[in-house]
């Protein structure tokens, strides 16, 4: 197996340059990540970091998941030499407070919001939780990326469509 570029796909040259694109958006900048500490939450820091933002803002309910994270990203910085610098948030997507204090505290750019209950049977079975979480935390992260001026607002969405 290997690789495809979308080229090989489309049997014509890709118009959109994604990597210069991407750059453009991320570099120099404040970047809030949401349930940073999940699996699709981690990855899009990674990415994020390849493009040298000043700041990577990131949010996670989860304490262990937070912890795993930060010394997983250390762990990058110390072997990469990028200088981005990083802040820990340890908290919900539906507490206003610590949104308020994020959004106070930094100038957000851009919001990449992946935090979400992503296992449909166990969100059918919990349905007001994954209502709360998802519709609600989502609203409320929104509300504030809005209130405060961010340039952009990406709902990562998977299962939780």
């Amino acid at each position: 197996m290997k690789a495809v570029k979308p080229e090989e796909v489309l049997g014509r040259k890709s118009e959109i340059q994604f990597d210069d694109a991407v750059q453009a958006e991320l570099e120099n900048q404040t970047i809030l990540v949401t349930g940073a500490g999940g699996s699709i939450g981690s990855e899009i820091c990674r990415q994020i970091l390849r493009y040298q933002p000043e700041k990577l803002v990131v949010i996670e309910l989860s304490e262990f998941a937070l912890y795993t994270l930060e010394q997983e990203i250390s762990e990058l910085l110390a072997k990469t030499g990028l200088k981005t610098q990083i802040d820990y948030v340890l908290g919900s997507v539906n507490d206003a407070a610590a949104l308020s204090r994020i959004f106070n505290a930094q100038k957000i750019d851009v919001v990449y919001h992946a935090a979400a209950y992503k296992h449909v049977p166990i969100v059918e079975d919990n349905v007001i939780a994954g209502i709360k979480n998802n519709v609600f935390g989502t609203k409320c992260v929104a509300e504030f990326a809005h209130r405060f001026g961010t340039k952009k607002f990406v709902l990562v969405s998977t299962d939780k469509a």
